[in-house]
């Protein structure tokens, strides 16, 4: 995947998420989503930040070397259940919540995401950033950003199917994400599609028994992120 086809991948996997929530009403953005209690609005103001998160890494550059790539970074994100995490999910929640009505974090996601893209299509493929406590190769954070939004793409639509899914190039870039956490010798289970390995891989989904027997020693890697 080059440079310039991962800020594409990133402009695309947020615009399928403003495909998903704009036109939604109010209750609409009260739906459930996959993540624990939290509402559209609210897992929706959770990748806002990320966006917001993007902007900023962008606009600070750091010395090489990278101390994390593109599939190394998950490995440093906690997997859910620790404290941290549950702090962070009760903070957004309280964060969307205090909008007059929930689509104000639509507004404000669509003039923020695209303004990310943007930045990330000027960035220089060849630079550093810093972001979360790591430095990152440009193409590798971004890399992440369209991981995470891919599988909170996933999670938004639970409760509205006629909702697009995400696009193509995005969900190759999630993908590959996965399988560089995967053990080399792991074989995906013949089947599953890339949803059903993406929402597996990221713990929306237990592995059935069928799984279990296919992936063999490779099923105690699962979740592969939170």
């Amino acid at each position: 995947m080059t440079a310039i086809r991962q800020h594409e991948a990133l402009r695309q996997a947020y615009d399928g998420l403003t495909a998903v929530v704009t036109g939604l009403d109010d209750a609409g953005l009260q739906l459930p989503t996959r993540c624990r209690g939290w509402l559209v609005a609210d897992l929706l103001f959770h990748v806002l930040c990320d966006a917001q998160r993007a902007l900023v890494a962008l606009a600070s550059p750091a010395d090489g070397p990278a101390d994390v790539d593109d599939v190394s970074y998950w490995r440093s994100v906690p997997t859910g259940g620790d404290d941290t995490s549950a702090k962070h999910a009760w903070w957004a929640r309280r964060s969307a919540a205090a909008f007059d009505r929930p689509s104000g974090v639509v507004r404000i996601w669509s003039d923020t995401a695209p303004a990310a893209a943007r930045a990330a299509a000027a960035a220089d493929p060849d630079g550093f950033v810093t972001t979360q406590g790591h430095v990152l190769r440009v193409p590798d954070l971004l890399a992440t950003l369209t991981t995470e939004a891919v599988i909170h793409h996933l999670d938004l639509v639970v409760q509205l199917p006629d909702a697009p899914p995400p696009a193509e190039l995005p969900t190759r870039v999630a993908v590959a994400t996965m399988d560089g956490l995967l053990s080399d010798d792991a074989v995906r289970p013949t089947g599953w599609d890339d949803r059903d390995y993406l929402l597996r891989a990221a713990g929306r989904m237990p592995l059935t028994d069928r799984d279990r027997l296919e992936l063999g020693g490779a099923a105690g890697w699962f979740p592969l992120i939170g």
